[in-house]
Order: structure tokens, then sequence, then C-alpha cells
């Protein structure tokens, strides 16, 4: 078994959120760039959003 912190780790373009290898996502993990449905839609949120919005 591999320890959690050993897990493949990617960086999510939009957020910049550091996000780990999932089961659900071993078949795509190759191809896996955003971190959340959120971040792959361009959808603003958190510090960034709040800069952003009016």
């Amino acid at each position: 078994m591999i320890a959690k912190r050993d897990l493949p780790k990617k960086m999510c373009p939009v957020c910049g959120r550091e996000f780990s290898w999932r089961r659900t996502w071993a078949r795509d993990w190759p191809q896996l760039r955003y971190c959340s449905d959120a971040c792959r839609k361009g959808t603003p949120r958190g510090r960034a959003a709040q800069s952003i919005a009016p």
C-alpha cells in the first residue's frame, strides 16, 4: 500500500492548488489538468474571485 504523502501530485493551472492522485482518476491521470469542475469550467472562486468581482 502506498502512503498518501507518496501519491503523485499536480498543480491546478487555474487556482494554483496542489491535488493528489485518486483511484477514480487512475485511468485519466495523464490527461487530468484541473483540481475540480469549477476550475475546469473557469468559474472564479476564492481570493482571486473576490478581487475580480465588482
